[in-house]
């Protein structure tokens, strides 16, 4: 064919078009030849001489399709009111997919000519073309063109019988009835709602949701708020939420069926609005119940239907907070004996796990449950039996850990201790004083590490705790309790190098005695003088170790001040008076007092204090342990005078020829956690340097700072060790001021400036 203008007579040609319009409308055959042909005359009618004839194609194939729709409407009605569905679906079926084919066949109408007077998609989304009037209308592609017409002239006159029947079919398929369409022809006809907007830029399906999706959501609500009532009437909960879960599948998978994708979530909010969200007061109320006596399978079948309710979890999170604060107020209220700590520990794991498998189970592990755990679990660890009194968590925790790292741990294995100490950091995680627990940890960790008392198979389980605690608090937390490691390291190497220097020195054999020293660091041990320390007479058998260390260790290091605690040293003798020899350990003053009778068999209390430059009260507290266990004799009955006489007990025997006397000992160490009240006052102390330096550090950064904004940052910085009060915080900043650290802003008594 030739691709130049030509004159066309329009009539002739469009009456030859017309037929084949026909044929493609209703489907029926058009061979190869003849749709190539009407092809060239759509082209050739479009590109006519002197003038085409485009509009007039337009109109007359509109004119054509308006009449074929309005004859299909007569047939449709002819079919009576309870064909209409089926009678409207071939019409549909036949009518949609036959504007396809005639699209296609006016393919060079709709591009080179309809298309470039379309408004583009940036002029409609942002309104910058102008309105057209109804004699300048814009024109529509042939298939858009089909889509309308069939909505004007078919769906419009008919919708109110179509919808309903569409919705007398899906209320049957509903209730299980006999549908009065098939499914095909029901989704069809909806699927006919859509598909008349599937041209439209926006609002493409505006026809379907006010003629369809509307009605239906209407008729949906009353079935589902009559079906809760009558629920509500003849059920208990259980059955209740169980129907309504069904209930929301099934309509679910009946909006799928037969809706358009769209319409599924309104189907499911509609639902979950008539028969959760209107009786949401009975189901909270039904909720304490469920939480009170713990009902999982109750609460697995409220927690999805209250979960998309807007704030329908909120009571569950509230009364869940409250049931686990009880548990486990109940849990620790009432515990007793000697291993309290241990006690309240497990305890607490047990409550802990118990909601946590519950949350895990029940609620999916939903973060606003798994925070409700979380703070009722803090409420229950920092509780005050005591109002202001701190809390006992902290001392307990550091205790129980102290009980697993201990040599004689009842562990059975390595690894059981390993597990153990890991569930602490669960604890450790809800204490609010975090540093009140290193504390007593730390006093803790440095008599396993003087005495000895770690596990025996290695230092691993040790290290890995602090490990631990350092990745729940930050090095800073941790620092101190690893210089007490590498102090351990550093004494044995040292210790080594001074046993190496006296061989070399050839005075191995001039000291008589084994002799090992650790040597501490003062700001890293939480160790110190006892209240009631004085002079002390060491032992001479003693005396030369001590001078020969002393000498040694100046040597290798000079500007460092030896200082020694004896009250934390301890010393292994041998009783060769007895019957059969002992090892004994025990205390460096009771090993003093117990080698004054290597010359004698008896001595006065009096004489042994003044032999010793120890007081009657010191002697008194040192020798009562070695009485007690019969080591020793008195002459006297009741307590120690200076008159009584200490003697050797020749009648003593022990069924074990190596043990301890630690019952001075373990009265005398001021690290040990009996005097809690002294740590307390002792983190206090250190509370206080530590918010000094915080502030100090916040304000050099910032200059000037007013009041609200430095207490913040101060609140900030504090909060993963422990939580001041604003009143600490505020003796803090005065002493800073008063220290000339920090002043407050020569016009603004609220703000303050760093002085350099």
């Amino acid at each position: 064919m030739s691709l130049k203008p030509k004159h066309v007579n329009f009539q002739e040609t469009w009456n030859v078009l017309e037929e084949t319009v026909k044929c493609v409308i209703t489907l029926s055959n058009v061979p190869r030849a003849t749709w190539n042909d009407r092809f060239s005359d759509v082209y050739s009618l479009c590109v006519a001489y002197p003038e085409p004839f485009t509009d007039k194609l337009y109109n007359e194939t509109k004119k054509f399709l308006d009449n074929h729709v309005f004859q299909l409407l007569m047939s449709v009605c002819a079919q009576g009111e309870s064909g209409w569905l089926q009678a409207y679906h071939r019409a549909w079926t036949e009518y949609s997919q036959g504007i396809n084919y005639l699209h296609c066949l006016y393919l060079y109408l709709n591009q080179q000519h309809i298309q470039k007077q379309k408004v583009s998609d940036a002029e409609l989304i942002y309104g910058t073309f102008s309105t057209m009037t109804d004699d300048c209308q814009e024109q529509m592609e042939i298939g858009e063109l089909g889509l309308d017409i069939w909505k004007k002239r078919m769906i419009i006159p008919l919708k109110k019988q179509l919808v309903s029947q569409l919705l007398e079919s899906i209320h049957a398929d509903r209730v299980g009835k006999a549908e009065i369409a098939s499914t095909e022809v029901v989704c069809g006809v909806i699927q006919s709602f859509v598909c008349v907007g599937k041209y439209k830029l926006l609002g493409d399906l505006d026809m379907y949701q006010e003629i369809f999706e509307t009605p239906f959501l209407e008729a949906s609500g009353e079935f589902y708020m009559k079906q809760a009532v009558e629920l509500r009437l003849k059920s208990d909960i259980t059955h209740y939420m169980e129907k309504v879960t069904s209930q929301l599948v099934q309509e679910e998978l009946r909006a799928h069926k037969f809706l358009h994708s769209s319409s599924v979530p309104k189907v499911r909010q509609c639902c979950e609005e008539k028969m959760i969200a209107t009786h949401v007061a009975w189901l909270h109320t039904e909720a304490e119940i469920m939480i009170e006596n713990e009902h999982r399978r109750n609460l697995s079948l409220l927690y999805p239907l209250l979960m998309p309710i807007p704030s329908g979890l909120a009571p569950l999170v509230q009364k869940l907070t409250q049931h686990i604060t009880q548990q486990g107020m109940q849990a620790i209220g009432s515990l007793q004996g000697d291993n309290v700590h241990t006690q309240f520990v497990e305890s607490m794991l047990d409550v802990h796990h118990k909601y946590s498998e519950l949350i895990k189970d029940v609620f999916k592990n939903d973060q606003a449950f798994v925070t409700a755990l979380d703070k009722a679990c803090s409420a229950v660890v920092n509780h005050k039996p005591v109002p202001r009194q701190p809390a006992r968590a902290p001392e307990l925790l550091a205790k129980y850990c102290n009980s697993l790292l201990k040599r004689y741990a009842k562990a059975a294995s390595e690894a059981e201790v390993e597990e153990k100490l890991g569930r602490c950091i669960t604890v450790f995680k809800y204490v609010d004083d975090k540093d009140v627990f290193q504390k007593f940890y730390a006093r803790m960790l440095a008599k396993r590490l003087i005495q000895q008392q770690s596990q025996s198979q290695s230092m691993d389980a040790e290290e890995l705790m602090i490990d631990r605690l350092k990745q729940a608090c930050g090095y800073e937390f941790t620092n101190k309790l690893h210089r007490m490691f590498t102090d351990m390291s550093v004494s044995t190497d040292l210790n080594a190098k001074f046993a190496t220097s006296l061989r070399e020195g050839g005075r191995e054999n001039q000291l008589g005695i084994g002799f090992v020293v650790y040597v501490l660091q003062a700001g890293a041990w939480p160790l110190g003088l006892p209240s009631s320390s004085g002079p002390f007479h060491i032992p001479q058998q003693l005396e030369k170790s001590i001078q020969a260390f002393e000498t040694f260790y100046h040597a290798q290091f000079s500007g460092r001040k030896l200082t020694w605690l004896h009250h934390l040293c301890q010393g292994e003798l041998k009783f060769n008076y007895l019957k059969k020899p002992y090892l004994v350990t025990v205390q460096t003053y009771q090993m003093a007092l117990l080698l004054l009778f290597e010359h004698c068999n008896s001595i006065q209390c009096r004489e042994a204090a003044a032999s010793l430059r120890l007081s009657h009260d010191q002697l008194v507290k040192h020798a009562t342990s070695l009485v007690d266990c019969k080591v020793l004799k008195k002459s006297t009955e009741g307590e120690l005078k200076q008159d009584t006489t200490l003697s050797l007990n020749f009648n003593y025997s022990n069924k074990r020829t190596k043990f301890r006397i630690s019952g001075a000992l373990q009265r005398d160490m001021p690290h040990e956690n009996h005097d809690t009240e002294a740590t307390h006052r002792s983190v206090a102390d250190d509370r206080k340097l530590y918010l000094q330096a915080a502030i100090v550090r916040i304000m050099k950064s910032r200059k000037v700072l007013r009041h609200n904004q430095l207490v913040q940052e101060v609140l900030s910085q504090s909060k993963f060790t422990f939580a001041p009060s604003i009143g600490m915080i505020k003796k803090c900043i005065e002493s800073l001021i008063d220290k000339q650290y920090i002043e407050r802003a020569p016009n603004n008594a609220d703000e303050y400036s760093y002085v350099a």
